[in-house]
């Protein structure tokens, strides 16, 4: 009972921070769609939340769109939590949207665009970040008219999405701001885990090849415990729970929760769609300004392996800022902390003006 009430209050909280910031859904059907694996849907439904309005040159180009790409599980709903929405689309924010039309996707296999749960299962298309950024760039081209972004921001997943966004739309984007990843193969520790979350999934005999009737339940719990540790922050925690029972406490709860809100299926195609991502080639193609921002308390993009510094250096007009550890930061989830960084958007827009 006290759990369907907290998950109701946050509805309603989302929903009221939704409508105060005048977001509007809407769906695009990209007919036919072909993916890398040689897989096509007849009709691949793409979901998306906007706020403010497109404005327009004398040639008709919208001026003002900026996309911002939610991390894996995610959706574009996740933009509306206090910590990022009230920093950045309040009246004279950075991107408020009286200035600015704002775009944020679903991605393929999330929120409420197409994915395995809807009833394909593990017959959907085996969709990889390269798929998901070609469905995005239909979604902004022919279902809103949009041919240019002032910006692209992107969290986790989305930071991975951005800078495949440079380098397959050189000219699209005048601006990227990559959050918490890294442009290169994802190996080491950061495949391990999602390599470990992916083998609980499918080695669970509950799992049953993806035809099950009921939610396996080992499975999903260890990909959760696997997806908690990855996104925790050692200094918030040892603050928020300084006892063994707060700890326990803590994550009884929050497993449960996240439980109870997934699908199996979903989350292995999500976490499955980074298996071929690897920027690294072609760094230098970028001709966007970029300003690329990690967190030193970041498990799972630790600064101490020096992979970003080094290949910020092949970025003609890029900035790579490492934000230090403190109280203030959430680890992995400092990505979506606005306060955190605002001041190198502004840097940014300022930059691109």
């Amino acid at each position: 009972m006290v759990r369907s009430l907290l998950i109701l209050a946050a509805a309603v909280l989302a929903i009221a921070s939704a409508a105060a910031h005048e977001a509007k859904e809407g769906d695009y059907t990209a007919r036919n769609f072909k993916f890398r694996s040689g897989e096509t849907m007849a009709e691949l439904r793409l979901h998306y939340t906007t706020l403010g309005a497109p404005k327009r040159d004398a040639d008709g180009r919208v001026t003002n769109a900026v996309m911002i790409l939610h991390g894996t599980g995610g959706s574009g709903q996740q933009f509306f939590r206090p910590q990022f929405a009230d920093v950045l689309f309040a009246k004279g924010g950075l991107l408020d949207p009286a200035k600015y039309y704002i775009i944020l996707p679903d991605g393929v296999g999330h929120g409420k665009s197409s994915k395995p749960s809807d009833g394909l299962r593990m017959a959907f298309p085996r969709y990889d970040y390269d798929d998901m950024v070609a469905a995005q760039h239909e979604l902004l081209t022919k279902g809103l008219g949009v041919d240019r972004l002032r910006l692209i921001m992107g969290t986790s997943m989305g930071c991975m999405h951005a800078f495949v966004w440079g380098e397959t739309h050189p000219d699209f984007a005048a601006a990227l701001m990559p959050l918490a990843c890294l442009p290169v193969e994802i190996a080491g520790r950061n495949r391990a885990w999602r390599k470990m979350t992916l083998d609980a999934i499918t080695l669970d005999p509950d799992w049953m090849g993806g035809a099950y009737s009921a939610q396996p339940q080992r499975a999903l719990r260890t990909a959760v415990s696997l997806l908690v540790i990855a996104g925790s922050a050692p200094i918030q925690m040892q603050n928020a729970y300084p006892t063994r029972e707060a700890a326990d406490k803590y994550i009884e709860q929050t497993i449960a929760e996240r439980i109870a809100d997934l699908d199996a299926n979903d989350l292995l195609y999500q976490v499955a769609a980074s298996r071929n991502y690897n920027p690294s080639a072609k760094l230098e193609t970028i001709k966007a300004e970029v300003m690329w921002i990690n967190s030193a308390d970041d498990f799972i993009n630790p600064p101490e392996l020096g992979i970003a510094e080094r290949e910020a250096r092949r970025i003609d007009r890029g900035t790579f800022v490492l934000l230090p550890a403190s109280e203030a930061t959430r680890g992995h989830g400092s990505h979506t902390w606005a306060v955190l960084w605002q001041d190198y958007l502004a840097a940014l827009l300022a930059a691109t003006d």
